[in-house]
């Protein structure tokens, strides 16, 4: 068997096994992280802003459901008046405008539809649970979950989402000891070039 075939056949092995590895997502309620794994190991980690109380992120195991890269809120967003200014920061859509003001959804792009109309997207983090429900990731983080899950994707959501403010909890890029992907077996589970960006600080 010549070089040249040999080559070609070993690449087309690769690429077939490339294509059978198995994707999942699992976010993790309790430390504000959500993991893409690849044939059950993390190659991505990201922190997140998931539902805060009385708009609690369910737990559970789900699937994504649908993809939208430019996505908007039918229900949450801000009322703007007449000349722009936002006058109602974090609104419902049946709330009333006034006149010559007008209801603004919200961006949620890169939206990853798992449950109701629950999703992950890029969106501002402010260092806790902040949502309605959606699972918020940096805008990088998102884009690059976006582009690694399809339709069918399990997503597993676990933890309960504690009281009080994250934004005094520091975040390495090493798992923290009774997290589950410090378990022996997956050796060194995070690639440096997908640690999880620091915490945002724009307003």
């Amino acid at each position: 068997m010549s070089v040249r075939v040999w080559l070609g056949l070993s690449i087309f092995f690769s690429a077939v096994a490339g294509l059978g590895a198995q994707t999942a997502v699992e976010i993790d309620l309790e430390e504000q992280m959500a993991y893409l794994l690849q044939d059950g190991r993390p190659v991505l980690a990201s922190p997140i802003s998931s539902g805060r109380y009385g708009h609690l992120t369910r737990n559970g195991s789900f699937k994504v459901l649908e993809k939208e890269r430019t996505h908007y809120s039918s229900m949450y967003g801000k009322i703007v008046d007449a000349r722009g200014n936002t006058i109602v920061a974090d609104a419902d859509a049946d709330m009333r405008v006034p006149p010559g003001g007008k209801f603004i959804p919200a961006p949620m792009h890169y939206f990853m539809r798992f449950t109701g109309a629950d999703g992950m997207h890029a969106g501002y983090l402010p260092g806790y649970p902040a949502s309605h429900g959606c699972v918020r990731m940096p805008p990088e983080n998102a884009i690059a979950f976006f582009n690694s899950v399809s339709v069918g994707t399990p997503v597993t959501v676990f933890g309960r989402t504690l009281v009080g403010r994250y934004s005094d909890r520091s975040r390495s890029m090493f798992p923290r000891p009774n997290n589950r992907f410090a378990d022996p077996r997956f050796r060194s589970p995070f690639d440096p070039r997908f640690a999880p960006p620091p915490p945002p600080w724009w307003p």
